[in-house]
């Protein structure tokens, strides 16, 4: 008989664990050396509970007694196919753990999943669960184990690909909260706007969104973003200038002024959020009319011109309103003034 494509996934839970299965004994297992929860393929005429206790049991040896159905997730992969899956998590179960012959079971806790070779694909809806999200239905689109594309009830989530502390790739990609949450380092781009007056430069900032998840309605650089997935510093920065203020640059209207590495730990609306970036610095010089860019209103509120000087004096008061740094603000005086940046990116 062929082979369903559809199957269960179940994590076994305690208050603080979940139980584990480390997939190394089975062979052509797509799952190999990877730690997932347990469960398998329909057979013939079985509803997503009957596959769910049957598998639970064969693996286990345990036979549930509580459970709850708590998403729907679309996994494919290039070469592999299509499969759906009925997620679930289950707090009662009865009866002895037995030997696996597909891997090795063991509770593990919650908070250190993380640290466990899991697709990354998982952390997303294992951080669902975490959060006792409603019922969802997540696409996950694998190339090889890299995960390319993930929507989550029909949008698109940000995929960023992990650093090391030299700002080299790992081969990692992981979605923007699971970054944020375990402080990986990851590539943005910063973009300053500048215009020369008879007194000096002054300089672009925007005001975030009050809708932003970090520093809302705070002034901040003139345009900056995260680089995704598959895309380089440069396109970025292009791509932001785009979507936040309508500016259509081309290449050669950037100057790279150098690459910046940045640390904060910091609680937003009661979530906190470890973000490490490698930022790549770029100024844009040529004339803008603020009156005439197309603002993106879920990240940018208003714009306006603030004197390089006044700008160096709020942010080395410390003044709230403003989410710029002064080792940046630094680096833009610099780059102003002609003193060593401007390499290539």
């Amino acid at each position: 008989m062929e082979r369903s494509c559809m199957t269960t996934l179940c994590y076994l839970e305690t208050e603080d664990s979940y139980l584990m299965l480390h997939r190394i004994r089975k062979k052509k297992d797509v799952n190999k050396g990877k730690w997932i929860g347990v469960g398998g393929h329909f057979e013939e005429g079985e509803s997503p509970e009957d596959c769910l206790v049957r598998e639970v049991k064969e693996e286990t040896g345990l036979t549930l007694t509580s459970w709850r159905f708590r998403g729907l997730v679309t996994f494919t992969q290039e070469g592999y196919g299509t499969e759906y899956m009925c997620l679930y998590t289950a707090d009662g179960f009865s009866g002895t753990r037995k030997d696996c012959d597909e891997g090795e079971l063991a509770w593990v806790k919650k908070d250190g999943l993380s640290r466990l070779n899991l697709w990354s694909g998982d952390l997303i809806f294992l951080e669902l669960l975490a959060r006792e999200a409603p019922f969802f239905s997540l696409k996950l689109r694998y190339e090889g184990d890299l995960l390319r594309e993930a929507v989550l009830d029909g949008k698109p989530l940000e995929l960023f690909e992990v650093l090391d502390e030299r700002g080299e790739k790992t081969g990692l990609v992981k979605e923007r909260n699971c970054v944020h949450r375990d402080g990986d380092w990851h590539g943005t781009a910063h973009i300053w706007i500048a215009r020369p007056r008879e007194n000096g430069w002054q300089v672009l900032l925007q005001l975030r969104s009050r809708r932003k998840d970090i520093y809302p309605g705070c002034f901040d650089i003139s345009s900056a973003g995260h680089v995704d997935a598959g895309e380089d510093r440069p396109g970025t920065a292009l791509r932001e200038l785009a979507e936040e203020l309508g500016i259509a640059a081309q290449p050669e209207d950037l100057r790279f002024l150098t690459l910046r590495w940045g640390e904060t730990d910091q609680e937003f609306s009661g979530k906190r959020v470890i973000d490490r970036e490698i930022a790549a610095v770029y100024l844009y010089t040529r004339p803008v009319d603020i009156g005439a860019l197309r603002l993106q209103p879920e990240e940018v509120e208003r714009v306006e011109w603030i004197d390089l000087a006044d700008l160096r004096q709020r942010v080395s008061q410390g003044d709230p309103s403003f989410c710029v740094q002064m080792d940046e603000v630094e680096i833009l005086e610099n780059a102003l003034s002609g003193n060593g940046f401007g390499a290539k990116d």
